[in-house]
C-alpha cells in the first residue's frame, strides 16, 4: 500500500507537471465534463435561459429590420452601431475560443501520451483503470474536433454578420450625414429669412419713429405757438385768482395780527390798569391745532420755570372758569374741548398772582367739522401713532402703532398684536396733552382704565384733533362723556 502511495505521487509529478509547464490558459475557467450514457463524455452545459451572443445579435438584428421604415436615421445608425460592436465582440469571443480548442488539443495530447508512456509501466487493475482513461481522452479529442468544426461555421456566420452589419452601418451613416447637412442647410436658411425680417422691422421701427418724433416736435411747436398767442390776448384766471388769493391771505394774517394786538390792548384799557407794567403775556394763534405759550414781557421778571403755573378754561355761564387739570406748564395746545371758550393761566410769583389770557375764544380748525363728519360714516377709523409715553415713563420704543376708534370701543395695536383694547365706560379719559412744548398739539392722552395710561403722538394736529372729537362722539353715543381729568369740576371765580 505504501509502495502504491508513493508510485501514484511519482507518476503525478513526473506527468503533470510538464503539462502544466507547458500550456498557457487563454481562461482561468474549464469545461465541465461527465461520463454519460455508453461511457460517453459529456459537456455540462450552461444555464437555458441565458442566449448566446450569436442569438442575441440575430434577435437584435431581426428588430432592427423590423423597425427600420419606423425608427430615425440617428436611432437606426445607433441601433447598426451598436449591432456592429456586438458583432466585433462576437468574433473576439470566436478568436478566444479557437485559442482555448487548441490549448485544449495540446493538452489532450500531452495527457494521451503521458497515459500511455503510464500504461506500460503498470499492469493489474491500475492498468485497466488507464485503458478507460486513454479511451476516455480519444472520445474528448473526438467530441473537440466536432466542436472546433461547429466553432469555424460559426466564425463564418458571425463574419457575414458583422460584414453586413458594418456595410448597415457605413449606410447609416451616410444617410445621418446627408440628413445633417439637409438640416444645416434649412436652418441657415431659417435664419437668412429671420434676419431678414429683422431688419424689415428695425428699418419700419426707425422710419416711424423718424416720422413720429417729427409730427410730435411739430405738433410741440404749434401748442407753444397757441398758448403764447392765448397769453398775449387772454391772460388765465386762474392765474389772477392764485395771486389775488395769496395777496387776501397775507393781508388776513396781517389784520389777525393787528386784531389780536388791539384786542389786547382794549382788555387792558378796560381793566383801567393801563400803567401797570405788563409781566407776561400769551403767544400763539388762537385756534385749534395750535399751541399757546407765556412769554415774560421785560428781563426783570422772575423766570417761568421759577413759577407756578395753573390753567383755566373759561365757561360761558356767569363767568366761571373750570381748572384744567395737569396743565401747569408755560406752553398748552387747546383741544376741541376747548373751542369757544377763553383761555386764562395764573402765574403765581411767591405771594402774588399773574393771570393772562386769550383776547378771544379758541377758534374751531378750519375744515376739521366736515373731516370728522365723512369719518364717522366708517365703522372703525384707525390712526397712526408712537407711544410717547406709558404709566408715565417714557416709552422706550419709538415703533408705529395703530390707534383704532370704533363706536364701541378704543383698540391699540401693533401689527395683528393688541396692546390694549377698552369698551367705553366712565373711567377711561381721553383729552390733549397738557404741556409738553411744540410737540402738545399733536399728542393725546388716553387712560383706558385705573392704573395704565398712554401719551400717543399722532401723525399732525388734524389727526388729534379727529381722534379726540370721533372718541367723544362714540362715548356720548353710548351715555358716556369722555373728557380729560378733572374736566367737569370748577370752581368759582
Amino acid at each position: 500500500m505504501t509502495r502504491l502511495s508513493n508510485f501514484s505521487y511519482t507518476m503525478q509529478k513526473d506527468t503533470v507537471s510538464p503539462v502544466s509547464a507547458d500550456v498557457i490558459f487563454a481562461t482561468s475557467r474549464f469545461p465541465n465534463y461527465k461520463i454519460g450514457a455508453n461511457n460517453q463524455i459529456v459537456e455540462v452545459k450552461e444555464d437555458s435561459n441565458m442566449s448566446s451572443m450569436k442569438e442575441m445579435v440575430a434577435r437584435e438584428t431581426a428588430l432592427l429590420l423590423e423597425q427600420q421604415k419606423r425608427l430615425s436615421v440617428r436611432d437606426l445608425a445607433s441601433k447598426f452601431e451598436k449591432g456592429l460592436a456586438a458583432a466585433a465582440k462576437l468574433s473576439d469571443e470566436a478568436r478566444l475560443k479557437e485559442a482555448a480548442s487548441l490549448e485544449k488539443h495540446v493538452l489532450l495530447k500531452k495527457l494521451r501520451e503521458a497515459l500511455q508512456s503510464l500504461r506500460g509501466r503498470i499492469a493489474g487493475k491500475n492498468k485497466d483503470d488507464v485503458e478507460e482513461a486513454i479511451a476516455m481522452v480519444e472520445a474528448l479529442a473526438v467530441q473537440l474536433t466536432q466542436r472546433e468544426g461547429e466553432l469555424i461555421q460559426e466564425k463564418a456566420e458571425v463574419k457575414k454578420l458583422a460584414s453586413f452589419l458594418k456595410q448597415a452601418s457605413e449606410d447609416a451613416k451616410k444617410l445621418v450625414d446627408e440628413e445633417r447637412a439637409f438640416a444645416r442647410a434649412e436652418i441657415e436658411n431659417a435664419r437668412a429669412s429671420v434676419q431678414r425680417v429683422e431688419e424689415a422691422l428695425e428699418e419700419h421701427e426707425r422710419i416711424s419713429r423718424a416720422s413720429g418724433k417729427q409730427d410730435l416736435d411739430e405738433l410741440m411747436k404749434e401748442v407753444q405757438e397757441a398758448r403764447r398767442i392765448k397769453m398775449l390776448h387772454q391772460p388765465s384766471r386762474v392765474m389772477d385768482m392764485e395771486h389775488e388769493l395769496q395777496a387776501l391771505r397775507i393781508q388776513l394774517a396781517e389784520k389777525s395780527k393787528r386784531s389780536l394786538q388791539l384786542q389786547k390792548e382794549l382788555a387792558i384799557s378796560k381793566k383801567g390798569d393801563k400803567n401797570t407794567p405788563h409781566l407776561y403775556d400769551i403767544d400763539g394763534t388762537e385756534a385749534l391745532g395750535s399751541y399757546l405759550r407765556i412769554y415774560p414781557c421785560s428781563d426783570s421778571v422772575p423766570e417761568l420755570s421759577d413759577c407756578t403755573i395753573q390753567w383755566y378754561r373759561l365757561t360761558s355761564e356767569g363767568g366761571k372758569k373750570e381748572l384744567i387739570s395737569g396743565a401747569t406748564k408755560s406752553v398748552y395746545a387747546p383741544e376741541p374741548f376747548d373751542v369757544g371758550r377763553i383761555l386764562q393761566a395764573d402765574i403765581m410769583i411767591d405771594d402774588h398772582v399773574i393771570t393772562v389770557s386769550t383776547s378771544a375764544p379758541i377758534d374751531p380748525a378750519a375744515g376739521l367739522g366736515n373731516y370728522v363728519e365723512a369719518l364717522v360714516r366708517r365703522h372703525d377709523i384707525e390712526f397712526n401713532v408712537v407711544i410717547v409715553q406709558m404709566n408715565g415713563e417714557d416709552h422706550p420704543s419709538q415703533s408705529i402703532h395703530v390707534l383704532d376708534i370704533g363706536k364701541m370701543r378704543i383698540k391699540l395695536r401693533k401689527g395683528k398684536t393688541t396692546m390694549e383694547k377698552e369698551y367705553y365706560s366712565n373711567s377711561m379719559q381721553l383729552c390733549g396733552v397738557r404741556g409738553g412744548g411744540n410737540a402738545a398739539a399733536q399728542a393725546v392722552y388716553w387712560q383706558p382704565k385705573i392704573g395704565l395710561s398712554f401719551v400717543l403722538a399722532f401723525e399732525s394736529e388734524r389727526e388729534r384733533n379727529a381722534a379726540i372729537m370721533l372718541a367723544r362722539r362714540f362715548a356720548f353715543d353710548c351715555n358716556i362723556t369722555l373728557a380729560g381729568p378733572d374736566d367737569r369740576s370748577s370752581t368759582g371765580t
